[in-house]
This record gives structure tokens, C-alpha cells and sequence, in this order.
């Protein structure tokens, strides 16, 4: 008797475990293991979860910052149970009703900006607007080769008046202490950066027009090793720019080689597969390193441009991603066929090269870069006096019209935003407009701007082909970037005519290419603003909507979805977009935008 008892108290533990692992089990199959409440239900929405599937019917359930399950009608009806629902929170601060009935509507991961500008503006106002009206919840910020770190010696000096002019007085030299500010803070959306190349160079050479040694490389070397272990995901060039303009192939190589080398104290990731993957595909590893670029030409040199990207990415054993993807100039538009074909060769040759585009034919950048770039050498100080300088003047003057005799280029240049209150009214006006006004010549007004405005002046370049827009936004590798930064309708934000594509890019892809154009199916749209970018830029656990991943979602019209920023009136908000959920928080509820700040800063490794 004795013996029977105690083989029973030890065969006990192990019936409990069964038991206990049947109840586990049971509670999978109803979808309720680990739910104790569910925050936001989000009833009978048309799902498209990012991976390009067709759209199916579910409900959405929001756990914290994870969604905690998505109960499919087709499933709950051919199984014959509806899996019970925990009960709902009591709802956070504002008094919201936590169900949203999607029966009209979409649900889809939320867009991610595969091409942001916001380092700075974000520190400024965090409520980040004209993104979050869109849907955008992650920004992919550092591009151009100008990001908020490092910031050493003359790009500190260089970026001090941005730094004031939008009233941002800490001052941080890593990206450690730039998160540490930004954490403090809060922010709307999640932040991803790169490391800007510009900003290394500067900090190591200044803005000079020479290649550097060995020494000089490797504490650019260095310093790009030292923002990747803080969580950078990558580098970005800006080839146009001062001081990526005085790089060589070589330069960049040998930095790009930087990143497909392992790094030291990159903290490790213990699930390296994110919910979109299969078969072992990366979630952030090493591997998932990107070289991103704004080519040393759009237009005149475009394919010498894309091969020296690929080239880049050849030797360096690295992924590179070609920005805001253009061919610029009407003589440059007959390309097209030739760039793209240069890129899938590429491809097919074993080179990950993918693209962004904003769905504009218009760009936007600084009114200087026009400018022949042995103008910007020894930074904004020295090209200001040259721009004063008679004999400078002349040369420049005579370079410029060679390449731009025709008037209806300066027709095509229009200011976007400038400091003083004294030429504001040029805010919207073309160049060729003014030099009327003023009666002079449109390249006298150039240089007279510049000089009043300490070359602080923006500008909107019309330049670019609609058919080859909806072909390079029709490239199964190409993603959405508003090469905007985070604006708001009023603030520190709030200023000039900048280009609409800050408040609208995303809505007007959706609407005008895809639902009016039907450039592509919606879920085909919809994976390439989520899951493609969570991919290409090793995103973890987002880009989805799939049970345990965080809760960035987007709920939305598809037949109302639609921009109505313009040019005149660039700080208008979308229409068609109804929520918006950062990290299971409501960023916009019933169309209006809470102010709440959820957004992460999301760092590689981590």
C-alpha cells in the first residue's frame, strides 16, 4: 500500500503537466492563450495583412502593444464556434470607445516612409501630423546622407542654424544621446534611422574637396561602426550634397565594406525570424545592413549613376537601395527602359537593389544645388562668398546658362519655403516669375536670393514624366517614401509651401494610382507601404497583421482613400483614413489626430 501511494505521489507532477499542457492547447485552438483583456476590437474589417494575399473578412483584437488575434468569418463559420472574446478595457485617456466597427472598412499594417527627413523636426513637434494622417507609423529617417548623427566639428556648425530655426536647443554629438532626447520627449510614430555619410565625412573632414587618407578613413570607418552599434540599420549617401559630392567609389566601398563585416556589441537577436518570414529569412541580423542613395545623378549621368550603385553593392557584399528613383529632365526620360533593365541584371546576378518613390512628378530640395558643386567646397561660409564675388559670380553665371539657356527650366523651379519675412512673397512663385517681377535675369535672382537668404531657401523642381512615374511605382521592388519630414498644421512646423507630398504621398498612391488609375491591386499596393519595407529594412515584427506582432495598423475607406494637399495649399490632411494605431495606442481615432506619443525608436539588434 505504502508502494502504491508513493509511485502515485510521483506519477501526480506528471498527470498535473498533461493536464496542464491540454489546457494550454485548447485555449490555442479558441485563440485565448495569454489574452487577459483585449484594449481595441476592431469588428468585421476587409483585412489586407501586407503580404499581398487576397483581402479576407476578421476581427482584430489589440492586447497591449501586440494584436492578440485575428478571428477570420469564414473560419468561425466553417468551424461552428466563435472563439469567446476577453473582456475589453476600460479604455484609455480622452474617453474612447474601444470597438471599432470596420464592416465598411480596411485594415492593413501600418505604412511604413521608406524615405523621411524628420530628425529634426520631430525634436521640434512630436505629433509628427502630416505623417500620421497618412498612415504612416514607421519612418525610415537618416537618408540623403544627412542624419541627426554624428555630429562632430563643422556638420555640428553647419546644422546649428536648423537646429535654432526650429527652436531645438539640446545639443547631442552621438546617436545614443539624439535617442536619449528623442525617448524623453515622445513621439508619434517609430523611428528608424541610418547613418548618414555627410555627417561622418563632415565630422572627420569637414566639407573639403579632397579624398581621404588612410588615416582620415578609417575614423570615418570608425564612426560608422560606432552609429551602427547604437542602431543605425545602414548607410546613406547623398551624392548631390556637400560633402558626399567630393566622394569617390572608392570612399564608399571601402565604408560600405564597413557594414558587411560583423560588428562588435551589436546585441543579438534570439528569434531571428519575424513573423513574415520563412525558411531562415533574417529578421535584423548583420545581413540585413543597407546601403541607401541619392545618386550623383537623376538625370544627365542617371545610368553611370545606377551602375556605381551597383557596383558599390558588388564589392561590398551589401544590399543597396536606390532613392526617390527618378529620370529627371525631358531629355532624360527616353532612360527609363535602360535604368531599370541595368537594375534587375543586377538582380539577376545575385545583387539585392530595391527603390523608392514618392508619387509626384515634382521634386523638392535645397535652391543651391543647382549650383556647380565646386561652389559648395569648404561648407556654406565659403560658397556665400563666392556667390558675392563679381568675378565668381560671372563664372558661375556662365556655367549655369550653358546648361539651362531655356526660360522654361526657370519656369519650372519654384521657391518652397525661405527665412526672411522680406521675400516671403516668393514662397509658391516660380524663379522665372520673380526675375519678371524684379525685372531682371532669372540667374541674377537666383544668386540674389542665395545671398539675402544665407542660402537658406527651398525649392519645388517640376522635372519629371508621368508615364515613368507610374512605371518605376509599378517595379514589384519599388516602396513608397515621402522624402518629406514630419510636419504639423501649426508650430514650429508650420511654415512656407513645401511639397505636399508631407501630408499626402500615401493616400494619393492608393487613391489616385491604385483605385482610380488601377496601377495594381490594393493588396498588391498594400504590401509594398508594409511588409516589403519591414523586409528590405529588417523591421521586426512589423510591415504584418498577424497575431503577436506590435499593433501598428491603419483602418481606412478604399473607395474614399484619397490627398487633397497641393502645392498652393500643402498642409492639407487626407481624406478616407479613420485610425491610425501606434503600437496599440490611437494615434488617430474617427479622423482625428489624439496627440498621442506611442512611437519607438526602433534600433538594430534591439
Amino acid at each position: 500500500m505504502i508502494l502504491i501511494g508513493c509511485r502515485l505521489q510521483r506519477q501526480l507532477p506528471g498527470v498535473l503537466i498533461n493536464t496542464l499542457h491540454l489546457y494550454q492547447q485548447f485555449k490555442r485552438l479558441l485563440g485565448l492563450e495569454a489574452i487577459t483583456r483585449i484594449d481595441i476590437l476592431i469588428k468585421s474589417g476587409l483585412i489586407f495583412d501586407g503580404t499581398g494575399s487576397e483581402p479576407f473578412k476578421a476581427d482584430v483584437g489589440i492586447s497591449g502593444d501586440k494584436i492578440a488575434f485575428i478571428n477570420k468569418k469564414s473560419e468561425v463559420r466553417s468551424q461552428k464556434f466563435n472563439p469567446p472574446i476577453p473582456p475589453l478595457g476600460k479604455g484609455g485617456k480622452g474617453g474612447f470607445d474601444r470597438v471599432i466597427d470596420a464592416s465598411a472598412l480596411a485594415v492593413a499594417p501600418g505604412f511604413i516612409d521608406t524615405h523621411a527627413h524628420s530628425e529634426f523636426t520631430l525634436l521640434a513637434d512630436p505629433r509628427a501630423e502630416g505623417k500620421i494622417c497618412q498612415g504612416i507609423t514607421t519612418e525610415i529617417n537618416g537618408n540623403c546622407g544627412l542624419s541627426a548623427a554624428p555630429l562632430y566639428g563643422k556638420v555640428l556648425k553647419h546644422r546649428e542654424k536648423d537646429l535654432i530655426e526650429l527652436g531645438i536647443y539640446a545639443r547631442w554629438s552621438i546617436f545614443e544621446e539624439y535617442f536619449d532626447i528623442l525617448r524623453r520627449k515622445g513621439i508619434a510614430l517609430n523611428l528608424v534611422t541610418l547613418a548618414g555619410h555627410g555627417n561622418i565625412r563632415a565630422s572627420v573632414i569637414g566639407y573639403e574637396d579632397k579624398t581621404p587618407d588612410d588615416i582620415e578613413l578609417k575614423k570615418m570607418q570608425a564612426l560608422l561602426k560606432k552609429s551602427i552599434n547604437a542602431g543605425a540599420i545602414g548607410l546613406s549617401t547623398g551624392l548631390i550634397y556637400p560633402p558626399g559630392v567630393y566622394s569617390d567609389t572608392g570612399e564608399l566601398i571601402e565604408l560600405c565594406k564597413t557594414l558587411s563585416q560583423p560588428c562588435k556589441n551589436i546585441p543579438s537577436v534570439k528569434s531571428p525570424q519575424p513573423p513574415f518570414a520563412k525558411g531562415g529569412e533574417g529578421g535584423i541580423t548583420n545581413k540585413s545592413f543597407i546601403y541607401t542613395s541619392h545618386m550623383r545623378s537623376e538625370g544627365d549621368e542617371l545610368i553611370e549613376s545606377i551602375e556605381e550603385a551597383i557596383r558599390i553593392g558588388k564589392e561590398a557584399k551589401i544590399n543597396i537601395h536606390i532613392s526617390h528613383i527618378k529620370t529627371s529632365g525631358e531629355k532624360n526620360w527616353h532612360k527609363i527602359n535602360n535604368a531599370i533593365s541595368l537594375i534587375e541584371d543586377a538582380q539577376k546576378g545575385g545583387i539585392k537593389v530595391t527603390c523608392d518613390r514618392y508619387p509626384y512628378t515634382s521634386s523638392s530640395t535645397d535652391l543651391d544645388t543647382i549650383m556647380p558643386s565646386w561652389v559648395y567646397e569648404g561648407g556654406a561660409g565659403k560658397e556665400l562668398k563666392r556667390l558675392k564675388s563679381l568675378r565668381v559670380k560671372e563664372k558661375i553665371k556662365k556655367e549655369l546658362l550653358y546648361d539651362h539657356p531655356e526660360i522654361e527650366y526657370w519656369e519650372s523651379i519654384n521657391i518652397a519655403s525661405i527665412s526672411s519675412k522680406k521675400n516671403r512673397w516668393m514662397e509658391g512663385k516660380s524663379i522665372a516669375y520673380i526675375a519678371n517681377q524684379e525685372d531682371c535675369e532669372p540667374i541674377d535672382i537666383l544668386l540674389k536670393i542665395l545671398i539675402e537668404e544665407k542660402l537658406r531657401v527651398s525649392a519645388i523642381f517640376a522635372s519629371m514624366n508621368e508615364d515613368n512615374l507610374r512605371r518605376f511605382l509599378s517595379l514589384p521592388y519599388a516602396m513608397i517614401g515621402t522624402d518629406s519630414s514630419a510636419r504639423s498644421t501649426s508650430g514650429p512646423t508650420h511654415k512656407g509651401k513645401p511639397h505636399p507630398r508631407g501630408f499626402g504621398s500615401f493616400p494619393r498612391f492608393l487613391g489616385r494610382y491604385v483605385r482610380n488609375n488601377g496601377l495594381m491591386s490594393m493588396n498588391e499596393a498594400i504590401h509594398k507601404i508594409t511588409m516589403l519595407p519591414a523586409k528590405t529594412f529588417g523591421i521586426y515584427k512589423r510591415g504584418v497583421l498577424k497575431k503577436g506582432v506590435f499593433a501598428d495598423l491603419v483602418v481606412f475607406d478604399p473607395e474614399k482613400i484619397i490627398d487633397r494637399a497641393t502645392f498652393d495649399e500643402p498642409f492639407l490632411k487626407p481624406e478616407g483614413i479613420y485610425y491610425v494605431i501606434v503600437n496599440g495606442k490611437p494615434a488617430v481615432w474617427e479622423g482625428e489626430i489624439t496627440g498621442s506619443r506611442s512611437g519607438r525608436i526602433l534600433r538594430h539588434g534591439r
